[in-house]
């Protein structure tokens, strides 16, 4: 995929141009942050995997990473982040404000870039996609610093939020393919499983790694007051006073009790069950690619699922 990738990356900061000043400056600086181009790639590897052998792929996936982008932005001003991929956030250096609006921007120009693509099905999968990711969004603000938040709920979210996007550039690829309806279905449950299989092992890294690994300041989650699956299954089987533990430091957030909720977590099992959840989720994504003719793209999707879950960073 590497020519593919060079071209999308180009693509990403040609149209990026803005006549405005601090648009250039501040889209620049997120989407030269490190990102791992994860969901531009799967746009790419979808296509390629249903035969599509045009360019338009590489406008779809530039399409795909300024969305996440611009969800980025707005979730660092929203968890007042500062610090993301192991550098200071856009709006810890500009603003909340400047972040907000050059999110907007990238949502905008997202969906000019949608119009010049020229399809009306694709138009229609991104705009419920977006709008999915919304309610990803107020379904999480709803539950930050609720420790009674269920395991369905927490899961509901990451499939909201985080999961839809990888979903919508599976299943992209399989409409540029021109593929039938069982293959635009298999891709993008496997987008869908990825996607949560990709959350799950965040969530899991910031209570088992090191900031330096992950980019971002160990316990972000917990400071942030969200109920996320380790700390929701080290209540449910934890001794009562951990389970006391860790809800006061949810609704409370912040990292004071950081130490103890840690050592819960790693008492309970908590980080295993939830590597254990993110492999079947890995698993469940390789399973939907049977449909599929062999070939190294599709290999490389099952490639794909497997770093989604054996990655430390």
């Amino acid at each position: 995929m590497a020519d593919d990738m060079d071209a999308v990356n180009y693509l990403i900061h040609e149209r990026l141009r803005s006549d405005v000043f601090l648009i250039n400056q501040l889209s620049h600086y997120i989407i030269n942050s490190g990102g791992k181009r994860l969901r531009p790639l799967l746009v790419l590897l979808a296509a390629h995997a249903c035969g599509y052998r045009g360019t338009r792929h590489r406008n779809l996936a530039a399409i795909v990473e300024f969305i996440h982008t611009a969800t980025l932005l707005h979730d660092d001003v929203v968890d007042a982040s500062r610090m993301r991929r192991g550098t200071e956030t856009a709006n810890a250096i500009w603003g909340n404000e400047a972040s907000v609006l050059v999110g907007d921007f990238l949502y905008s120009r997202s969906f000019q870039m949608m119009v010049e693509v020229g399809s009306m099905r694709i138009m229609e999968i991104m705009a419920d996609t977006t709008n999915r990711i919304a309610e990803g969004e107020v379904m999480q603000l709803l539950h930050c610093h609720d420790p009674d938040t269920t395991e369905a709920r927490y899961l509901e979210v990451i499939r909201c939020k985080t999961a839809k996007l990888f979903e919508a550039a599976a299943r992209i690829g399989a409409v540029l393919g021109e593929q039938p309806p069982e293959i635009e279905e298999a891709l993008a449950e496997y987008g869908m499983q990825l996607g949560t299989a990709f959350q799950l092992v965040d969530d899991a890294l910031d209570y088992s790694s090191d900031s330096e690994q992950i980019g971002k300041n160990i316990g972000d989650d917990l400071a942030e007051g969200k109920p996320t699956l380790p700390l929701i299954f080290a209540m449910r089987t934890g001794a009562p006073e951990q389970a006391t533990v860790i809800r006061g430091a949810i609704e409370q957030g912040g990292r004071d009790g950081i130490d103890a909720v840690r050592t819960a977590i790693e008492s309970t099992g908590a980080i295993t069950y939830t590597a254990e959840f993110a492999r079947e989720a890995a698993d469940k994504a390789m399973g939907a690619l049977a449909p599929l003719p062999a070939s190294t793209c599709k290999d490389a999707l099952y490639g794909l699922a497997e770093f989604s879950v054996n990655r430390t960073y």
